[in-house]
């Protein structure tokens, strides 16, 4: 066991860090923005809503390009596991400059769909149009990295996140402040930074890919390849991406006097609840490339083994997250904003995410292990079950006393709750475990 802990730390350690990096291009954001005001802060909260769930939509271009290359590698082909990353990531410029589009287009539409004040849709559009042009950047990243996981290299990931989130910080204070730009040089700053990090990605992956004499053109049969193989996790994403978009919605049918106030507060609670699933979801990330890498060699036994340690790292890491949000409840607030009703509202919402943070961090363990496997039929429809029973359950915690918190404890109870059943009982049957180098079926 301490050669599998070893591994798993070697992997999960810098996954652990860049990761938590992810998020902070939203969470400075939001430390800077909510500083402006609420109705700033309120309209961030849309924007990033949409965003999250554009981008959050691709994360298969990270997930299904790490248990592919993962398999070839562990199958001893090195040069096509490169050539199917660099597939993955023409597949991720595809994918972005329509999404780009799009989404400045649709831009209003999308705002509206949340049916607030007009001072906060108005900040909300003007955030969400700038940073759409970030979406290809963000994508390549994702594709990117994707490649560089299934290596087996966390630390690169790492450091490009570092310093690009580094970066972002300091223009998001010059552009907003400095320039006096308000929210959309907030957007503006987060975009530059991207397309620097994205840059920075591009040179790795080719530098390998030329190394070992892998092709760096477009093989259109190849992108037709990763799409076909991406589209349940598609399906399995836009069901998980469309439950944290319902619980926003249900947010603003909350019953109170100040809708602003909830609506800010939500935004806060989201982000810190996401910074922390990001965190968790290191051992995921370690759990793709490993099972992957193992099933790829056909190492059945050694897969399960992996399995059982990664799911007690999940509880573990689950246990010290929600310590610590718990630990910071009452005073965190007051990075985001100094309004003292979201700081106060804040509080209850934040323990309430604390308790089911031991569960997350098996969900995202055992999501980890069944991507890696290539398992996305299952996640497909897992996915859809989830939301199914929590999209219900969240509109109607919104119409009870203290709705804010209410709609919390559903996201708690029934959306993890939900997926903590699912995949531990696919984890125990044997369906998943296909080996060889092919992953998508």
């Amino acid at each position: 066991m301490q050669a599998v802990d070893r591994e798993i730390l070697r992997l999960a350690v810098p996954a652990f860090l860049a990761l938590v990096a992810e998020p902070l291009f939203l969470v400075s954001d939001a430390a800077i923005v909510g500083h402006l005001g609420t109705p700033e802060l309120a309209g961030l909260g849309v924007a990033a809503v949409v965003l999250q769930t554009v981008v959050g939509l691709c994360v298969f271009l990270a997930y299904g390009t790490t248990a592919s290359v993962a398999r070839h590698l562990g199958a001893g082909d090195l040069r096509s596991a490169l050539a199917q990353g660099v597939d993955g990531v023409w597949l991720a410029v595809v994918i972005g400059v329509v999404a780009t589009v799009l989404g400045v287009v649709l831009t209003p539409t999308l705002v509206g769909a949340f049916d607030t004040g007009s001072e906060v849709a108005d900040h909300a559009e003007t955030y969400l149009a700038i940073a759409f042009l970030g979406t290809t950047p963000l994508l390549v990243m994702l594709a990117a990295t994707g490649v560089l996981r299934g290596l087996q290299d966390t630390r690169t990931p790492l450091l490009v996140a570092v310093v690009g989130n580094g970066l972002n910080i300091v223009l998001n204070v010059v552009l907003v402040y400095g320039l006096g730009l308000g929210i959309a040089g907030s957007a503006i700053g987060s975009v530059i930074a991207q397309v620097i990090s994205a840059g920075w990605f591009l040179v790795v992956v080719v530098r390998a890919a030329r190394a070992h004499d892998a092709p760096l053109t477009p093989d259109l049969a190849g992108i037709r390849a990763a799409a076909h193989a991406a589209v349940a996790l598609v399906v399995r994403t836009l069901a998980l991406r469309a439950c944290l978009l319902v619980g926003t919605y249900a947010v603003t049918r909350v019953g109170t006097g100040d809708g602003d106030v909830t609506v800010a507060t939500h935004q806060v609670a989201i982000t810190l609840w996401s910074f922390l699933a990001f965190g968790l979801d290191a051992i995921a990330i370690a759990a793709q490339a490993l099972t992957g890498r193992a099933l790829g060699s056909g190492d059945v036994a050694g897969t399960r083994a992996l399995t059982r340690r990664m799911i007690r790292w999940g509880w573990g890491s689950g246990i010290v997250a929600g310590v610590a949000l718990a630990a910071v409840s009452p005073v965190v607030g007051a990075v985001f904003t100094t309004d003292p009703a979201v700081r106060d509202l804040l509080v209850p919402v934040l323990l309430v995410a604390a308790l089911g943070q031991p569960l997350a961090g098996v969900v995202f363990v055992l999501d980890g292990v069944l991507i890696g496997a290539g398992d996305g039929a299952f996640l497909a429809w897992a996915g859809i079950i989830v939301l199914v029973a929590y999209a219900p359950a969240a509109l109607w915690a919104a119409t009870l006393p203290h709705g804010l918190v209410a709609v919390w404890v559903a996201m708690t109870v029934v959306f993890m709750g939900a997926r903590g059943v699912l995949l531990t009982w696919r984890a125990r049957g044997d369906r998943w475990l296909v080996t060889g180098a092919a992953v998508a079926r």
